[in-house]
């Protein structure tokens, strides 16, 4: 064999091991995906947006829900693979040592311009109710009361630490816990006669749009911020990234939108469709956002993710 034969066969050996690595096979111990929920239809929204789209690689995927405890507590034990509602500020107590420890890493983040904290009917707030400061002179309209969502959560630790604080006098008001569905449930029932309520509110969510609310000023040193403003991230089990690269791209790329989750939401709640059929819905209307999700992307069986994607979603390529 002369130079050039030898320099041909290694340099097409070395493109062939190239060709190899870059479409190589998802490890095996990758290619089911375990998802954390928490009961919050934005997070089941984006789930399942992330599930669709994993499966449409062919990954398989398992989602559970459970408290936010739970899930961080999941994710620290390996139960869990991937957490996409770390919202912020108002998790920090809960994600914070998680993450410090280097128990549960924060990827990316995942939404900008969220907003969380209390908020009561636009009528109470007409009627002179615009600040925390103003609830405990009319607690007897509110019997006293601070509707929150599932026990556990950060949104009621919050509200529970401004009782114990007696925040602007708050500190024998009591904090009603009960979950999404349960709060917005007594929310319709009190509006229908507006009667007063002040409740855990936030956006996205289609509460901003299917009832007349509004904000309350003065809980930045609690919520934080700008009403409570808030950034949402995705977080993994420690070391998840490094581990299976691919769905680590993935879950980097993703990028949602206050209106993406309130229509998606919507479709959930109002029209009752279910998450995946409501994410497929949407996506298969809003192919484009893929695009972006998918660079740098593969398949489990290391080919082109794009494509594969839209075919799974049955949208022309």
């Amino acid at each position: 064999m002369n130079y050039k034969t030898t320099t041909r066969c290694i340099v097409g050996c070395l493109l062939a091991t190239s060709a190899s690595l870059t479409m190589a096979e998802v490890p095996e111990s990758c290619q089911t995906v375990r998802l954390a929920e928490v009961g919050w239809t934005d997070i089941t929204a984006t789930t399942a947006l992330t599930s669709e789209v994993l499966e449409g690689l062919g990954y398989e995927t398992r989602s559970d829900t459970v408290s936010v405890p739970i899930a961080y507590a999941g994710m620290k034990n390996g139960d869990f693979d991937v957490f996409l509602g770390n919202w912020m500020p108002s998790m920090a107590s809960i994600s914070d040592p998680y993450i410090e420890k280097g128990q549960v890493d924060r990827v990316a983040t995942n939404l900008e311009g969220a907003k969380y904290t209390l908020a009561v009917p636009q009528y109470v707030y007409d009627a002179g109710v615009t600040s925390i400061a103003d609830l405990d002179k009319d607690a007897e309209k509110f019997d006293s009361q601070l509707y929150g969502i599932e026990a556990g959560n950060d949104g009621n630790m919050i509200i529970q630490n401004m009782i114990d604080d007696d925040a602007s006098g708050l500190g024998d008001w009591e904090l009603i816990d009960s979950s999404e569905a349960g709060m917005l449930s007594e929310l319709k029932s009190k509006t229908r006669n507006e009667e007063w309520m002040v409740f855990l509110g936030w956006e996205p969510h289609p509460m901003n749009t299917n009832f007349d609310m509004a904000y309350l000023k003065g809980a930045d040193s609690y919520f934080g911020p700008n009403l409570g403003g808030a950034t949402v991230h995705t977080n993994t089990r420690s070391g998840y990234v490094q581990e299976c690269g691919n769905v680590g791209t993935l879950l980097k790329n993703l990028q949602f939108s206050l209106e993406m989750e309130n229509q998606i939401m919507s479709a959930i709640m109002d029209e009752g469709d279910k998450p995946r059929e409501a994410a497929r819905s949407w996506l298969q209307e809003n192919p484009g956002v893929l695009d972006a999700w998918l660079e740098g992307v593969t398949t489990v069986k290391g080919e082109p993710g794009l494509p594969a994607v839209k075919e799974f979603m049955g949208v022309e390529g």
